[in-house]
Parts: C-alpha cells; sequence; structure tokens
C-alpha cells in the first residue's frame, strides 16, 4: 500500500474535500551506479563538512539558514514553514478553473495521485471529478509541499484525481529564446506533394495509446553490456575503508545515493529548493534599508 507523503483538502468555492497526496512516479527500477576513484577503485564519497572548522556534520546537527544579509542568517525550522502559512500547508485551493487543452504541455513538472483521505469524502471526492471531467475543465490550485509553494492542475484520470505540479510563467523560457524554422511552410520550400506524403506516414502508424508497450530497452543493453563484463571476468573489487564507532557517529563518508534512497524511504517527501531569484529579492532590500 502507498503511503501518503502529504494530507490536507482540496478547497474550491466554500467547499473543502479531504485528501491524501501520493507520488505517481515510480523509479524502483532505476539503475543505480556508484562513484569510484579509478586509480585504485576506491568508492568516491560526498562529505558534509563545516567550513569553519574542516570537520564533518551529521546530518541531525544540519539546519536551514537564510541569509538575509552579507554573513547574517536566520534559522528555519521545519516548524517554521508550517507557522509562516498553516493553512497553505495543508490546502490545495484551486483558484480558477481552466480548459486542459489551453495548458501548454512545457508547464507541467511531475504528477501526484489525489485520494479521499477517509470514506466520508468519497461524495464530495467524487463530486469533483465528475465535474471536471464532464467540463472539460481543469483545476488551477497553490499547495505548499515541503518547503516550497506550487501552483498545479487538479486533473480528472479515469477513477482517479491527479495534481499535476506545474511550472511558474517565469520558470519556462520563452520559444523565442530557440533557433527554429520560421513558421512558413512555403518559405521554406516545402511543397505540398511532400507534406502530404509525411502525413500519409503518420497515418500509417496511428494507433492507440498504450503505454505498457514501450519499455526501456536502453536499461536493458546496459544490463546485458554489465552482463557480458561479468562473464569475462571484467570485475574489479571495491573495499569500503574500515570506520570506528567515533568516525560514524561524525558522518564520516556517505555516499549520495544511500542518503537519498534512506532519506525517501524514511520520510517520503519531495523537496526542491526555492528558486534563487525569490530569496535575493529580500536581500537587496534589507541592503538598502540598513
Amino acid at each position: 500500500m502507498a503511503r501518503a507523503i502529504w494530507k490536507g483538502s482540496i478547497s474550491f468555492g466554500l467547499v473543502n474535500i479531504p485528501v491524501a497526496l501520493f507520488s505517481a512516479e515510480n523509479r524502483s527500477d532505476e539503475l543505480s551506479f556508484h562513484m569510484l576513484d579509478k586509480r585504485d577503485m576506491g568508492p568516491v564519497g560526498y562529505k558534509r563538512i563545516n567550513k569553519k572548522t574542516g570537520k564533518d556534520v551529521p546530518w541531525d546537527e544540519i539546519v536551514k539558514g537564510y541569509e538575509y544579509e552579507d554573513g547574517r542568517f536566520v534559522v528555519v525550522t521545519d516548524e517554521d514553514f508550517i507557522k509562516a502559512n498553516v493553512e497553505a500547508t495543508r490546502t490545495v485551493e484551486i483558484v480558477d478553473f481552466v480548459d486542459g487543452r489551453e495548458i501548454d504541455p512545457a508547464f507541467y513538472e511531475k504528477p501526484y495521485y489525489l485520494a479521499p483521505a477517509n470514506k466520508s469524502a468519497n461524495k464530495s471526492y467524487a463530486l469533483l471529478r465528475e465535474t471536471l471531467r464532464r467540463t472539460g475543465k481543469v483545476g488551477i490550485a497553490k499547495v505548499v509541499i515541503r518547503t516550497r509553494e506550487y501552483i498545479a492542475a487538479v486533473i480528472a484520470h479515469g477513477p482517479v484525481m491527479l495534481l499535476d505540479v506545474m511550472r511558474f510563467g517565469y520558470e519556462v523560457r520563452d520559444a523565442s529564446e530557440v533557433d527554429v524554422p520560421e513558421d512558413d511552410a512555403k518559405k521554406l520550400g516545402l511543397s505540398e506533394k511532400e507534406l502530404k506524403l509525411a502525413e500519409t506516414l503518420v497515418e500509417s502508424m496511428v494507433g492507440a495509446w498504450e503505454p505498457g508497450k514501450y519499455q526501456d530497452t536502453y536499461r536493458e543493453d546496459v544490463l546485458s553490456l554489465i552482463r557480458k563484463k561479468v562473464e569475462r571476468g571484467d570485475v574489479r573489487e571495491v573495499h569500503e575503508p574500515q570506520r570506528d564507532e567515533e568516525d560514524g557517529a561524525r558522518g564520516g563518508v556517505v555516499d549520495i545515493m544511500s542518503l537519498l534512497k534512506k532519506s525517501v524511504a524514511e520520510r517520503q517527501k519531495a523537496a526542491k529548493p526555492a528558486p534563487a531569484r525569490r530569496a535575493a529579492a529580500p536581500k537587496r532590500a534589507q541592503r538598502k534599508s540598513a
């Protein structure tokens, strides 16, 4: 059974629907590689180092600090993020409904499943889902996940509702920045005959959307290459350096992938740093007032 990473409610108008948020991504089959020093096959790790003392810093001693002036920080805890706006951290607030066909796919970033938080929410959940389905509309909502506010699309997706986290307008580059051919087939020398032939080819390849038929063949190719290397005996032994209990208590050398996997398993929370430009504004304002 999937574990909810967030619990709160969907709000639109005066309607409140208790919901739970679940990741819609499945990354369990991704290939994982360790970094090794090719000179002696020693494992390469990452250290969390105190830049003043040069000593390792355990995870439980690390806090978040916001630099509001050069060299001056305010420490912000997980509880502070919630206290800043309790309602925002517990609500998917739908602020608009739009035609789903109007949304540029470039704005979609990461999907989540929304489910009723309890049986008493089933009716109101179904009400919103069916309304979205019948109208073809998508709810545009504000939601705080972890330490950042996002805009997201609430979409009817079969029997479930999706919360698809979106990019803000400033996070999507203007297409005019990309050098592409002009939007005029005749000026590009495309003949009607060439276009008709291309359309015929496309039509001959049209089929029903079946996501299960598409497989990650490159992953299989990489695994096949690895198996052949093993069969040839083209392997290296890697010995982890021995650490005493004191080293372990300090944090020692830790592989970043192991830490990430452990964090996901224990906390099941999505984290994304706030854009630099949003954090920089208060700093500049503070300097002017100083």
